[in-house]
């Protein structure tokens, strides 16, 4: 033990997210409660934060932590009548020594080490990304249990009140508790079935990220790094999974655009306009490392391909320099494996950059009917973009227009707004 003063905030400075989420995963697998654990170990801090100042820092913090955390989440189901009926299904009642928890914490705590609490995040990502669940709720709960962020900056992640973001929570919960689902580790046939869906979180955290769908600014870092940091954690869990790794690749080759995504006056800078020299290089060579090994393999699939396109724009000196006949083929490869609008609209705009802006308006026409592009962003400015090239200014003013009237966020309508002020020069 460390009696030193300091020496108690230090460590728990110290111990940092990944303890932490590493704890609560351990806690909420262990309980089947998310409530019963984030209030347990977070009795557990405040407990180190009273006691090891005056008894030192045990040599084990995190098993401290984890001991006491527990101990204190058997006080709290036998306070509760209804969480008591969790005792005999659980088996944890004989588990708990007689005796005062710190000292019980202390004991097991020199028995333990942190490498001795099980890693059960793996399983919480499949809890929290269950096909039951909805999407919004998915994606609330990967950012609340597993980043470590608070509901109030998951809420401000998403643009709404903290009050508004604790009820999506709370049905998310109640959803988890009502239809059983289970906690902990699937089975193998379950991981594979389950984890597009978990790939599929991690990539609209990303994409929020990177063009938020509200709010004034058009870039959040902060939900690009946590959606990087969790796929991280799953290339760590899962590393033979081809898809994994290609979609921590697409993530790192994309957010190493990021400096030059936005201008000084906070309006996205559009690709062919970008400074490349501001682009970060280490996270492209990260990228394209990742991405050529996994491209090779069975496994490759949509992420990957997404990530193959990324580092093709990450090689080219300049715009006009890509190898856009290159990125036709495998957006017609992903188109092939995923036929939506959206890959559609990004089909079109490369027959633009191959054929000449009269074949990206053909395909563009096509698209017109496709309900889920009449009220996204990217096709409208597409079009606006494609009929200036050709001379439809009128047109062109027509399509920003559209695009305005779509949602979005403030800085990308300002960016229109220029655009079709400078039309009319």
């Amino acid at each position: 033990m460390d009696p030193a003063p300091g020496s108690a905030a230090r460590v728990l400075t110290a111990i940092g997210e990944e303890d932490f989420g590493r704890l609560l995963a351990a806690l909420v697998t262990r309980f089947r409660d998310f409530d019963l654990a984030e209030e347990a170990l977070h009795d557990a801090v405040l407990r180190a934060v009273e006691t090891w100042p005056v008894r030192g820092v045990p040599e084990r913090p995190q098993a401290w932590l984890m001991t006491t955390a527990k101990n204190r989440a058997i006080d709290l189901i036998r306070a509760d009548e209804v969480r008591t009926r969790h005792l005999a299904r659980l088996r944890i009642e004989d588990e708990l020594r007689s005796g005062d928890h710190d000292d019980h914490a202390d004991r097991l705590g020199e028995e333990m080490d942190a490498a001795d609490i099980p890693d059960e995040r793996l399983g919480l990502f499949f809890t929290c990304s269950h096909p039951t669940l909805r999407e919004d709720e998915r994606i609330v709960l990967i950012l609340r249990f597993l980043s470590g962020l608070t509901t109030a900056e998951v809420a401000a992640g998403f643009l709404v009140e903290t009050a508004t973001m604790q009820q999506r929570i709370v049905r998310a919960k109640q959803r988890i508790l009502k239809t059983g689902i289970p906690f902990g580790r699937p089975g193998p046939d379950d991981l594979l079935d389950r984890l597009p869906g978990v790939l599929r979180v991690l990539c609209l955290i990303f994409t929020q990220g990177i063009n938020a769908s509200s709010g004034p600014a058009h870039t959040r870092v902060d939900l690009q790094q946590e959606s990087i940091r969790l796929t991280r954690q799953l290339v760590g869990y899962l590393p033979d999974e081809t898809e994994v790794r290609g979609l921590l690749a697409l993530l790192l080759l994309s957010s190493a655009r990021d400096p030059a995504r936005v201008g000084p006056d906070g309006r996205p800078v559009p690709l062919a306009e970008q400074d490349r020299g501001l682009w970060d290089s280490l996270l492209i060579a990260e990228g394209t490392g990742l991405v050529s090994t996994a491209a090779g393999e069975p496994g490759a699939g949509p992420y990957t391909i997404q990530a193959a396109i990324a580092a093709l724009h990450a090689e080219a000196v300049s715009f006009d320099d890509t190898d856009w006949r290159q990125i036709l083929i495998l957006y017609r490869m992903l188109f092939d494996r995923d036929p939506s609008p959206v890959i559609a609209l990004n089909i079109a705009i490369t027959l633009g950059r191959v054929h000449g802006p009269a074949a990206a308006m053909r395909a563009l026409d096509e698209l017109a009917d496709e309900p889920q592009l009449l009220r996204h962003r990217p096709y409208h400015i597409a079009r606006a973009i494609t009929l200036d090239e050709l001379g439809r200014s009128d047109e062109a003013e027509d399509a920003y227009a559209a695009g305005l009237a779509c949602p979005g966020n403030d800085a990308e309508s300002e960016f229109i707004s220029a655009r079709v002020t400078d039309l009319d020069r």
